[in-house]
Formats: C-alpha cells, structure tokens, sequence
C-alpha cells in the first residue's frame, strides 16, 4: 500500500471508473459541484467511487464504496442548468480510509492499492488465454469500438489490461466494484477470464438466434412468393377477388374516422391472404361485418319544434309535471347547444311507476331512434366493453351491440336498471360504465373487440333505476337524479282510463263497443285488488278483466259487458285488500302504525310492543336490521329516563321483559324512521293507554327526545293515503317537503309536524 493522501470525494451513481482510462461524465448535486470546485482549485485530482444505491440523492459517507479511483481532471465544460460535464483520467486504484464532511462536500483520506503479484508464469498464462478470447469476440462482434480494441491489444501489464477490459466490458456494476477492489493480480486476471468467456458464449448464442430469424425471414419470403402464385392462379380461373373488391368499397363508403378505416383495411388485407377455410378467415370477416354495421356517422335529425315535444309528452303520459318540466327543459338546452355537457339522467322510483316508457317517450319527442339494455344482473365486465376478437365467440360489448342495434350516433339509450349491477373476479361493469357516462371520456370509448376510439359523445344517455344505494358513488357522481314517486288513486284512475283500459281492450281483441269498465270499477280495482306505488298491478288486473270478458264474449253468453264495482268480484274473485287493512282495527294497546319506505314505494309498518314479568330483557323479533335496533334501545333508555313524567315506576324496567316485534317477520326490515312509532308503542305497553287507530308516524329518536328528519316523505304520504289514514305525525323539519305531495293527498291527511318525542305522545296516546 502506498502513503495517505486527502482529495475531495465525488459519488457516481451505477458507475465504476478505473485507471488507464479516460471518462466522460455530468454532475449535478451540489456537494458534488462543490467536490468539482475544490479540486480544480487545487491539483484538479478528485476521487471517484460508486454509490450502493444510486436512486439515492441525499448521501452519507456509509452510502457509497470505499475502493474508488483516483482521476485528473482534463477538461470542465458548463452546461445547462448549473450542471457540469467533467472529462477525466483514470490515475491509480485507491481505499478510503477516513471520509469527513467538510464545508458542503467529503474529503477522502485514502490509500494507493498496489498491485499484489504472485506465480508469474500463471498470470502470464492468463494474461494471454484473456487477450485470445478477446481477439475472438472482437473478431466477431462490432460492439467494441477500434480505440477499445486498439488499446487492450497494446497492453503488456496485466492490471491495466484488467482495468481497460472492465472499462469497455458491458457488465454489472457490482462485478466492476470486485475488479477494482481486487489487490491481487492473478484474482483480477481469472475475473476477467471468466467474463470474457461469458460475453463469448452471449454472442454465440446471438448469432445462433439471428440465424433462425433470417430463416423465418426466407419462409415467409417463400410463403409470399407462393401466394402471388395462388392470386395468379385464382385470376385465371376467374376468380379475381370481387368479394374483396365489394368490402373495400364498403369501407371506403362507410366515412369512417381515420384510425377505424386503416384499421378495416388492414384486417382485410390480412384476410385476402387466408384461405376460406381457415377459422381466421371468418373471425376477421365476421369483425369486418361488424364494423360495417355499426354507425359512424349516421344520425337522425332532430325535433325542430319544443312545443311538439311537449305534446308528445303530454300525449304519452298523465301527471309527473315535474318530471315533464326537467325534461322539457333538458331538451330546450340540448337543441340551443347541440350537446351533452349536462349529466345523464337517471330515472328513480318503484317499480310501475313509467321509468322506461318515460325514456322511450323522450325519444319520440327528440325524433330520435331508442334503444334499451338491461343491466340488471351484469357481472362481466366484458358485457359493457366487449371480448378481444381473439376469444372464441368474442364480440361487442352492450354500449356497441346497442349502436349498431339504433343505427345512428345520436340515438337515447336507455340503461335499465343500473342499480342491480354487481361485480364479481371478471370486473366491475359499473366501473366500465363510467367512461361511457362520463362526457369528458365517451368521445373515444375503446371497445375491445372493435379496437378503436367510437364517439359516444352524441348519444342521449338515460339510466333508471329501483333505489340509488346499491348505485357505486362514482358512478351516482356522473348522473341528475330524477325521481319517479307513486301515483295517488286519483291519477291511476286516470291512467287507466286513458292508456290502460285501451291498451288491454286492444290486446285481448276487444272492440270498443264490447266492453266498458266504469270509474267506480277501476276504483275498486286500485283499492281492493292493488296495493302498490306504481300502475304494473293495475295493468295486470285489467288484462284479467279483458281476458275473461273475451271468453265470455267468445261463448256468446252476451254482446257487451259492463264492469262494475258491483260486479267486480265475478272477473277477479274476491277482494284482496280492504282500504284500511294496514291500519289498527281499534284503539290498541301496545301497538303503533308507522310508516317506512323501500324500493318499491312507500310501506305501512306495526310495531308491536309486549311488557311482561321477567329480567329486564330486551326482545327484538321480525328480522329487524341494525339501525331499526339501535332504535328501539334509544326509545326504551328515553323512556326509561323519563318514565316519572309518565307515571310510571322506575323499578319496573328491572323486573319487566320487553318484546317488540314487527309482524312478516320473513322481510328483512331497517332504516332511520321508525324511533318515533317504536317509543309510542313501549309507552303505550307500560300505561296500558292505547294508541290511535287513525294516527300514523315517521320520524328517529334521540336520547334527548327530539325528532330527526326523515326521507321518503311523499312515498310515506301516499302509503297512508291509500290505506285511509287521516293524521299523520312527521318530523317538523320535513314541512318543506309538504309541497312535494299531490294536492289531494294534502288536503286528505291532517299532517302534525312536531320537534320532542313527548309531543308524538300526546297526539297519538289517548288520555295520556
């Protein structure tokens, strides 16, 4: 080893020098820069080693190796950015013994590695085996330049021949780092041996692997060569490719985006390649078809007048004004900005009550063409953005089978039940949906099979669904919510009268003149055969009036038929419902009506409440959900604080079990409303004072005795219009949803907003 010497140390980073060599290289850190500065100020020496982890931009002294090299700086160019370009030479191999931080860089106090020589016959011997091998790899591999070969051929010392091959040698910087700190020769030298070897046998298989693409190159030279032949021949016998005449034509025709037209005649022209009978011939034919089938840029013009939108919509369908309105208004700026900035509509309500024909009538009244896909039940992803066309049986999606289905860009389609999708290990198709949705992304929906952009960006998008829980956010986030509530029996009688009746009449092959069905009829239908949200029921039931007229007209009993509300029972049997049958019978103890909504509309719900001798148990029953649990805890522990106030003993809860229960106890039950009715119910079990049979209620409890907010209020609202209650307890901060109620419901049901729990009490507990 040599003596001790300090020079200001600069890391590279993946990179090893050595000495006998010139490198070039940048630097840009600051301590790096600094290194730079302090060198060219002195000797212009530096010492260069590697760091370990070259991501790493903040280093320490245990980051970097502490063989390096000791190099002269020949040349500093500046270049952009403060960053430097240093050339230097390669001096002499050294260890650092001691690295210190010194005024923004590190000094290195290092020590000259001489080389260690042992037998000299076996260095000599490996020395040369080194330079055969390299005379072979420059002999059949240009990757060396001349200099490199130039100056490893001039080499007599065997350390600086080890330290120009390592140099020039494309190898891991870690077997670089072993080839500096090596202190022995006849080590480095079997080293270098060994990599040589390895490079030779790389190559080898090199030009082993060329030679098989070279043949592959000639056979398909030769394929090539055959099948202009075969086109020769085909020509003679007069088969001169009319078939792929006919679909280039086509394509040229179609006035397709760019990217699809070169996409089609590039399929075609491997097609004109096959032979009929190859299986690919008829993927790509079938693909073909495909792309000739759907619209590019076909499109139908639309309404030119607002006001015959508004007829057609009117024409179409009775009440929903404020679902007219939002529609009417949609299509006004839609025609002044000929596009669809605006978020997609999505239609939600139960079920019957016009989602889908609403959407159809939306088409009629723009003039354009519609087209409905039901999503309920997807899973696949693939059945929104289709199959690769190399699948067996592959092809389009639902958003390009529905295109080609309307053919025309500016269709409404209609995504039915987007609610009931789910996901499962082949993908979300909701997240799918999201490019198609999304105006800022369906202007190029990629489709897997057809493998180029497709415009969405015209199509009116219309989605519907039963309820908005089950609907993933980002997908909610992309859409207006237009919500469809029931109907009031006032306005199903209508539209039985107008659409129904006519529609079933026509259905069953009746004649106007052969059937009648007067207003007390269809009355008694909705009242006593349908208790539901929407008019799907009421159809049903005024098909099976229509149908057993016909048999009757059939039989020649009579020549007309009139349905009465007398009659009734002789075409549908006996009545299902009674107007009050979800009310109490009587004044009751114990047992209070509430009001619940679900996805199929507004619902009225029982609780009951039983107190008996026991532990101070607590009882739930009728497959109640966690919320409506967590409701009923909070009105017994409300009472239960405040059982003095009404008069009742306090020890009682401790020896007193208490059963709730809510009856069909196989339909799962759960939301945020029923605290109010649950309370009502347990105080009425423990002053034995019965509830109102006329009174029903909505709203959640606190702990406090306050009344929270509740939704739904217009679905709870026609529940208990249609089983004949006339007062109705609701949250005082739901008044603003009052106007949302049809005006005959408003007038029909004395609505009692209030704030504390005790005020429900005293409404609906009688001499409480």
């Amino acid at each position: 080893m040599g003596k001790f010497q300090e020079f200001p140390l600069l890391a590279l980073r993946g990179r090893v020098v050595f000495p006998n060599t010139t490198v070039s290289f940048d630097v840009g850190r600051m301590m790096s820069l600094t290194a730079v500065k302090r060198a060219a100020d002195g000797d212009s020496r530096l010492f260069l080693c590697a760091q370990k982890q070259s991501e790493k931009d903040e280093i320490s002294d245990g980051d970097v190796y502490t063989a390096g090299t000791v190099v002269k700086l020949r040349q500093i160019t500046k270049l952009p950015g403060n960053n430097l370009r240093l050339t230097a030479e390669g001096l002499f191999r050294a260890e650092a013994r001691q690295v210190v931080k010194e005024n923004g860089t590190f000094i290195a106090t290092v020590e000259e590695i001489t080389p260690v020589h042992g037998d000299s016959a076996l260095e000599e011997a490996y020395f040369r085996t080194s330079k055969e091998i390299l005379k072979d790899i420059t002999s059949s591999d240009s990757r060396l330049s001349k200099d490199a070969v130039l100056s490893l051929d001039k080499c007599t010392d065997p350390d600086e021949f080890v330290n120009i091959a390592a140099h020039y040698l494309q190898i891991k910087t870690e077997l670089k780092q072993e080839l500096l700190e090596c202190p022995k020769t006849l080590d480095r030298l079997k080293k270098v041996d060994k990599l040589l070897n390895d490079e030779s046998e790389i190559i080898r298989l090199e030009r082993k692997i060329n030679s098989v693409v070279r043949q592959n190159i000639d056979k398909n030279q030769k394929e090539y060569y055959l099948r202009e032949q075969l086109k020769a021949i085909h020509s003679e016998l007069g088969d001169d490719g009319e078939e792929r005449d006919e679909l280039e034509e086509k394509i040229r025709e179609k006035s397709m985006p760019e990217e699809a037209e070169q996409k089609c005649l590039k399929e075609l022209s491997r097609m004109s390649r096959m032979q009929n009978s190859s299986p690919d011939y008829n993927v790509l034919r079938v693909y073909l078809d495909w792309m000739l089938d759907i619209p590019w840029t076909e499109r139908t013009e639309d309404t030119e007048k607002l006001s015959d939108a508004v007829n057609i919509l009117e024409e179409d369908h009775y009440g929903l004004e404020k679902i007219k309105e939002r529609i009417i208004e949609y299509i006004a700026v839609l025609k002044r900005t000929d596009g669809l900035n605006a978020p997609i509509l999505c239609f939600v309500g139960p079920p019957g009550v016009g989602k889908t024909s609403i959407a159809s009538s939306v088409a009629r009244a723009l003039g354009r063409k519609f087209v409905r896909m039901s999503f309920g039940g997807v899973k696949d992803e693939a059945e929104v953005r289709g199959h690769r066309k190399t699948y067996v049986g592959a092809m389009p999606g639902r958003i390009i089978s529905g295109m080609k289905k309307a053919g025309s860009v500016n269709p409404v389609f209609l995504l039915d039940e987007v609610d009931k999708i789910s996901s499962d290990l082949r993908g979300d198709p909701a997240g799918a949906l999201l490019e198609v949705l999304d105006p800022a992304q369906n202007s190029a929906f990629l489709d897997r099979y057809i493998e180029v952009p497709y415009d969405l960006s015209k199509v009116l998008f219309i989605t519907t669904a039963n309820t908005l829980e089950t609907i993933p956010a980002p997908l909610l986030d992309r859409m207006e919510i237009i919500e469809l509530t029931g109907y009031t029996p006032e306005e199903k009688r209508e539209i039985a009268k107008r659409y129904l009746i006519p529609k079933k009449r026509d259905a069953n092959g009746l004649k106007q003149s052969e059937i009648s069905i007067n207003d007390k009829a269809v009355d008694a239908i909705i009242d006593g055969y349908t208790m539901e949200a929407g008019v799907r029921g009421l159809e049903r039931k005024i098909d099976a009036v229509c149908r057993k007229a016909a048999v009757k007209l059939s039989n020649g009993q009579v020549k007309k038929i009139s349905v009465t509300d007398k009659n009734l029972a002789d075409f549908l049997g006996s009545r299902r419902y009674e107007r009050d049958g979800g009310a109490l019978k009587g004044d009751e103890v114990g047992a209070a009506t509430g009001l619940a909504w679900t996805s199929v509309g507004g619902t009225t719900l029982t609780i009951e409440v039983s107190a008996m001798h026991g532990k101070g148990d607590v009882l739930l029953t009728g497959k109640l959900g966690d919320v409506m649990k967590e409701s009923a805890r909070a009105a017994i522990s409300y009472i239960r604080s405040n059982s003095a106030s009404y008069g009742i003993d306090g020890s009682m809860f401790e020896n007193t079990d208490i059963h709730i229960h809510v009856p069909e106890g196989a339909t799962p039950k759960d939301g945020p409303s029923a605290g109010i009715t649950m309370a009502t119910a347990i105080l009425s079990a423990f002053t034995q004072k019965p509830v109102k049979k006329s009174i029903a209620m909505t709203g959640e409890i606190t702990l406090r005795g306050k009344v929270l907010p509740i939704g739904g209020l217009k679905e709870k609202a026609l529940a208990a219009y249609r089983i004949g209650i006339h007062d109705v307890i609701i949250p005082a901060e739901n008044r603003k949803d009052l106007e949302e109620i049809p005006e005959s419901v408003r007038d029909s049901i004395n609505f009692i907003p209030v704030t504390e729990v005790d005020t429900v009490f005293r409404n609906a507990i009688l001499g409480l």
